[in-house]
């Protein structure tokens, strides 16, 4: 299934298209979610202009797939002469799906959005005593206060994860199914991440292989909007990569070896110590602007591409 015909899955749709005279309808969205959603890794240059590492090395403030987003409606809008998109972040890396919906939901609506994306339950998959069904159930109950307000939805599917994270292929499928039955049911849009191929490749992410590489993050991007019912930026968003020359067993395996020492082991440990990468964070844009990130927009977001 792909997120193209989701009007013909809605038992509820809303009641204007996704467009009106060009502009996309939406004046005002707020992303809710975890790490994915707030951007990790796609890194905005430092302050005075110079880049960022690339991947956990990166202690700059994180653009991802939701700020491009919102970039990418808010252009269109102006394109059209309409005012510029108004956008919130509240997402914060580790959260867990109950933590999301608890802590950002109804900061989300006292902004009175349009549009709100509600995308996680990764961070709980991972976890071996995760029960899919009640997450899809708090989550069905999330996504039926947005929509009583009349503002619109957009969730995501998780991904299909292959080598080491294989094993959550099960339950990932069959939170998707949840999902897509809920946007059946109150007419929500869905982001097609498990059927986004690209992402089946390891260069679309980055050095922990659970977060994206700023081009993961862009072809995301343009699956949302399509999510969303409109055409991507770039219709060549879901072309597979060129594919590389094999990599030697040896090689391989040290690369393995070099990742889980680095990234699987640390993370073991906070789950030991009930801690989390997002302790002590704040969301990156808690209030709706029409300009993001400060001072210059515009400048900082295409020196991050």
């Amino acid at each position: 299934m792909t997120s193209e015909p989701i009007d013909s899955l809605r038992t509820d749709s809303p009641a204007t298209e996704a467009a009106v005279g060009g502009a996309p309808r939406w004046s005002r969205y707020v992303a809710v979610g975890d790490s994915f959603t707030e951007g990790l890794w796609d890194p905005y240059p430092f302050a005075d202009g110079s880049p960022a590492p690339a991947g956990t090395e990166s202690d700059a403030k994180q653009r991802g797939w939701a700020d491009r987003l919102a970039d990418a409606l808010s252009a269109r809008r102006a394109a059209a002469g309409q005012a510029p998109l108004e956008y919130a972040n509240l997402a914060i890396r580790g959260r867990l799906l109950r933590q999301v919906l608890a802590e950002q939901v109804d900061v989300a609506l006292e902004a009175g959005p349009d549009l709100v994306s509600v995308v996680g339950g990764g961070n709980d998959i991972l976890r071996p005593q995760a029960d899919v069904d009640v997450l899809s159930a708090h989550l069905e109950q999330s996504v039926s206060a947005i929509r009583a307000t009349g503002a619109d939805v957009l969730l995501g599917t998780g991904f299909k994860a292959g080598a080491g994270l294989s094993w959550t292929r099960g339950r990932v499928g069959q939170y998707n199914a949840n999902i897509w039955s809920i946007a059946r049911k109150h007419g929500a849009h869905v982001l097609d991440l498990w059927g986004l191929n690209p992402l089946f490749d390891l260069r679309m992410w980055s050095d922990d292989r659970i977060h994206l590489t700023p081009e993961g993050h862009r072809r995301v991007a343009d699956a949302a909007l399509v999510g969303l019912g409109l055409s991507p930026d770039d219709a060549a968003y879901a072309a597979q990569l060129d594919p590389l020359p094999p990599q030697a067993f040896v090689e391989r395996a040290r690369a393995n070896a070099q990742w889980a020492r680095t990234h699987v082991v640390p993370w073991v440990q906070r789950r030991i110590k009930h801690t989390s990468s997002g302790d002590g964070r704040e969301p990156k844009w808690p209030t709706p602007t029409a300009a993001w990130p400060a001072p210059d927009a515009e400048a900082v977001q295409e020196s991050a591409r």
